[in-house]
Parts: C-alpha cells; sequence; structure tokens
C-alpha cells in the first residue's frame, strides 16, 4: 500500500471524513486514518445511537398517552437487549449509507479502518497501533474527544455516557453527575425508561451553557415527572461500592452526605484525545485545557499540521465539526488561505422536554444591544394542545434598533425544529416584520416561532397592512 501522501487525516468522525474529502477534491492524494470504525463518535457513540435511543425513550412518553385519547394499551415495558440491537442496526445502517464514505472512496481517498492509535514518530510521519506507517506533506488532527473521568477515590466504580448506552438492561436507579448536555439526555433517556434518576449538576443551575430561562423550565420540567435534581451539592469526596451499586459520598460547608443507586454515570465535560499521538514530536502544542492550539486557519504550532472538531474544544458539535474540517482540509493543499468564519450554530438536544437555541442569550443580548424580548408559553400553539404537549415557550430576541432577530430558545416538543427555522432568519438577516409575514402551515409547532415574531413585530409598533387569520 502507498505510504506516502500529500494529505494524511487522522480521525475518521465528520470532521476528519470532510476534511479527507475535500483535500482529495483538491487534487491531493489523501489517506483517512480511523482508529476503529469510519464515522467515528457522531455514528458509534455519539448523535446517531443516543438519537436511536432518545427516540425509543419518546416512543414509551407518547404510549404513555394513548389512553387520554381513547386507546386502550398496557404500560409500555422496554426490553433493553431487544432496543439495543436496534441501535446498533441503525449504527450499521448509517454506516452502510454514508452519503460521505460513497464520495470518499469515489474521490480517491484511502480509507485506513481499525488501525488503532496513531501516533507521530517524526514531524511527518504517523504510525498506527496496527503496524501502518504514513509519510504526509500535511497532516490533519480529527481524533475528537473523551468523557472526562473524576479524580476522587472510587472513580473506577462510575460510568460514562458511552457504558450507559451499553447496558444490558435498565438499571432501577441512576445517579447522573454532571448536568450539562450529556448528562441531562442520559438522565432523561433513563428517565424515561423507568430509573429513578438523580440529577447532579456542581454549579447553581443545571444546563449552565443555556439561558436562564431554558435552564429554570427544564428543572421544573425534570422535577415535575418525578426526577430528583441537586445543584450546589458541594464537593464529591469518593465513591464505594454497595451491594448493589455505587455510593457517592459529597461535602459542602462540613457536612457530609451521600446518594445511592445502582450505577453512577459521570458526564463533566470532555478531554482531547491526544495522549497518545506524541504531538511534541510534531512540535504541535496544546493550550491550558488540554485541547490542540489552531489559528483561525486551524493551523497549529507546526504549520504543516492542522486541527478540526472536538480536539480543538471548539463548539462541540456535528455542524462545526463538517465546517472545520472543511477548512482544515482546505488549508491542508492549499495552504493558509481559508480562514474559520462564525456562522450561525444551532445547537439543541432530544431530552424531554427538548431544548434548542441559536445566537445571542438574553442576558448577553441585553448587555450588547438594545434588545426586545419575546417570550411566548407553548399552550398558546394549537398544534402543541392537539398533541398534548403544551408545556414550554419559544423565545424570540430582536434588536430594537435594526429589528433584526439575534436570537431563539425553545423549550418544548420539537425545540429543536423550531430553532432551525429561527437560525435561517437570523443567517438570512431577517426582521421580525419578515419573519411575522410568513405564512406558517397551521397547525404546525413552527407557528409559535410566527406568533412570537408577530407580538415582537408589534411591540415595536411596525405598521401592518395585514393581519394574521384568528387561528394561528
Amino acid at each position: 500500500m502507498q505510504s506516502e501522501f500529500d494529505v494524511v487525516v487522522i480521525g475518521a468522525g465528520p470532521a476528519g471524513v470532510v476534511a479527507a474529502l475535500r483535500a482529495a477534491d483538491l487534487g491531493a492524494r489523501t489517506a483517512l486514518v480511523a482508529r476503529e470504525r469510519f464515522g467515528g463518535m457522531a455514528a458509534n457513540d455519539g448523535p446517531v445511537p443516543v438519537r436511536t435511543l432518545a427516540h425509543a425513550a419518546r416512543l414509551v412518553r407518547e404510549a404513555r398517552q394513548l389512553s387520554r385519547y381513547g386507546i386502550s394499551a398496557g404500560e409500555p415495558v422496554v426490553d433493553y437487549p431487544r432496543l439495543l440491537e436496534r441501535v446498533r442496526e441503525v449504527v450499521d445502517h448509517v454506516g452502510r449509507q454514508s452519503a460521505l464514505r460513497g464520495q470518499c472512496e469515489s474521490a480517491g481517498v484511502s480509507i485506513l479502518e481499525n488501525t488503532g492509535a496513531a501516533r507521530f514518530v517524526a514531524p511527518h510521519t504517523i504510525e498506527t497501533a496496527s503496524g501502518l506507517r504514513l509519510d504526509g506533506e500535511s497532516i490533519v488532527l480529527c481524533t475528537g474527544g473523551a468523557s472526562r473521568r473524576l479524580s476522587v477515590p472510587g472513580a473506577e466504580l462510575t460510568a460514562t455516557h458511552s457504558d450507559a448506552w451499553a447496558l444490558t438492561s435498565v438499571p432501577p436507579s441512576m445517579l447522573v453527575i454532571g448536568a450539562g448536555a450529556t448528562g441531562v439526555q442520559v438522565a432523561s433517556i433513563f428517565h424515561a425508561f423507568g430509573t429513578r434518576v438523580q440529577l447532579f449538576q456542581a454549579g447553581p443551575r443545571i444546563l449552565p451553557t443555556e439561558d436562564e430561562d431554558v435552564s429554570a423550565e427544564v428543572t421544573t420540567a425534570f422535577r415535575d415527572a418525578g426526577m430528583i435534581v441537586r445543584t450546589d451539592f458541594g464537593a464529591i469526596e469518593a465513591f464505594e461500592k454497595t451491594a448493589h451499586g455505587v455510593r457517592m459520598i459529597v461535602s459542602k460547608d462540613g457536612d457530609r452526605a451521600t446518594a445511592e443507586a445502582a450505577l453512577a454515570v459521570v458526564a463533566v465535560g470532555w478531554v482531547a484525545n491526544t495522549a497518545e499521538l506524541d504531538l511534541a514530536v510534531a512540535g504541535v502544542a496544546t493550550d491550558e485545557r488540554g485541547h490542540v492550539r489552531v489559528d483561525e486557519h486551524l493551523r497549529t504550532t507546526a504549520p504543516h499540521v492542522l486541527a478540526a472538531g472536538d480536539v480543538t474544544g471548539h463548539l462541540m458539535v456535528v455542524p462545526q465539526a463538517l465546517e472545520e474540517g472543511y477548512v482544515a482540509g482546505t488549508n491542508a493543499v492549499r495552504g493558509a488561505v481559508l480562514p474559520l468564519t462564525k456562522h450561525v450554530s444551532p445547537i439543541g438536544s432530544f431530552t424531554d422536554p427538548e431544548y434548542a437555541q441559536v445566537g445571542l442569550g438574553e442576558a448577553r443580548a441585553r448587555a450588547e444591544l438594545d434588545a426586545l424580548v419575546t417570550v411566548i408559553r407553548l399552550d398558546c400553539g394549537t398544534r402543541a394542545i392537539i398533541d398534548g404537549r403544551a408545556s414550554g415557550f419559544c423565545k424570540l430576541i430582536v434588536d430594537r434598533t435594526t429589528s433584526r432577530i439575534v436570537g431563539c430558545h425553545v423549550v418544548g416538543d420539537r425545540a429543536v425544529d423550531i430553532v432551525q427555522l429561527a437560525a435561517i432568519a437570523i443567517s438570512a438577516g431577517m426582521t421580525v416584520d419578515d419573519l411575522a409575514r410568513l405564512p406558517f402551515s397551521f397547525p404546525t409547532y413552527a407557528g409559535i416561532l410566527g406568533r412570537a415574531a408577530l407580538t415582537a413585530a408589534r411591540t415595536l409598533r411596525r405598521d401592518f397592512a395585514w393581519r394574521l387569520p384568528e387561528l394561528q
């Protein structure tokens, strides 16, 4: 096999696949090195399997609503081994049908899977655990990240989100430590499956990177559903094994407390997968958080080495990884010609309730501009009432000076889909008047966004030459 390439991409997740495809499209002899399977964490341990489990959780919740609509059925029971079979079916199907894989192959990318860990043995040379030795004029690091482990006694007794997906049965109880995006998703899914969940967050609120109203709404919904949510709980001293699982010991202001469950899942952030790369051999530096340091062109401190995706510590979501992969692949071939630009990046999670956001949050918007904030509850929307999913809200943030939409935050059913529409409006530079005039189909969840826009536009005293139907 040819071992000399113009570009060698390490990591076959979204960033790596796009980087390799872009480099090959530009005429470079390109190798894509995958530690395990093509697709990386997104396809095999991230959004694809997680979303499959979240869909199962949604089906359970919908089944519990059947009697409200005159449909007789028993209490849903989760056959977890069969569900995991479905997860594997979906992952395999996505892998086989990946359009990007076919495009990479047709572009001439050498796809090298299941190579094991790769490391630098010279500035332009990598070697894999399977014995491959590849030289690259340029090398692109797309090795992603992994769950951060706690450094307290007994931490080995805890699991990560990856372990949670691989369980053989639904645990009767679970501690989830860390209430960011990953933690709340684990908590929400297993709560729907019947697990007694206790969710712990060291800070004052769950989902700390979301708008404060989003955090408060999701917290209330979780507690109303019977989940225990504990914030500001103090510091974890240790974990201990019990007869039926694990015990967590915490302390705060001199007082100690414990919490027990069959399983403890830690979701306290991510670390870059760089430990095995021997970056110093290539002259690649990391920042204070351990992520690979890059400039606006995604070049590392070694100009011939670039990095993209989670390993950079930027916004760690698939769309951002795809964009970074394109930029890194371009610059690996052409030099520093394409800077990474800021795009509108909608983010959301398929919890119960769903939450999603795009653009500025309320606090930042009020600090930076003359902001108008409009909040419409989902129980004002006909479709949400029809579906029996009427809790939550849509918050629209508008710059009073320009009337342009600058942010949108939604909690409730189809929140992720609603925010995609708001993202398009922001990207297009639409004013709130423009959005309010769109004739959204009725009854749809999107209509709540139209109602928020209309309310904001009226607040700004715009002159409408039309009026909405009475039913919106």
